[in-house]
């Protein structure tokens, strides 16, 4: 199982990379556990000074601006 964090306050790409992380999962059927992170504590523990942020299985995968969904999907399935 794929371990999922989208981290950022709630601002609109953050917003906008948990419903495409959420679209991936179910299209491409990944066993994947997705969860928000707002707490800035958290957030900073990775190291993200710009948000979003993405996290996959402990390790920061992309940070700042929002992927595209292909490129997306081909991180989470090559996982």
């Amino acid at each position: 199982m794929i371990n999922i964090k989208v981290l950022g306050p709630g601002c609109t790409n953050c917003v906008n990379l948990e419903r495409l992380c959420r679209e991936v999962v179910a299209e491409n059927s990944i066993d994947a556990v997705i969860e928000k992170v707002t707490d800035y504590r958290e957030i900073m523990s990775y190291g993200i000074m710009s948000t979003p942020g993405l996290v996959v299985n402990g390790k920061v995968i992309h940070t700042g601006k929002l992927p595209n969904k292909s490129t997306l999907a081909h991180w989470l399935q090559n996982i």
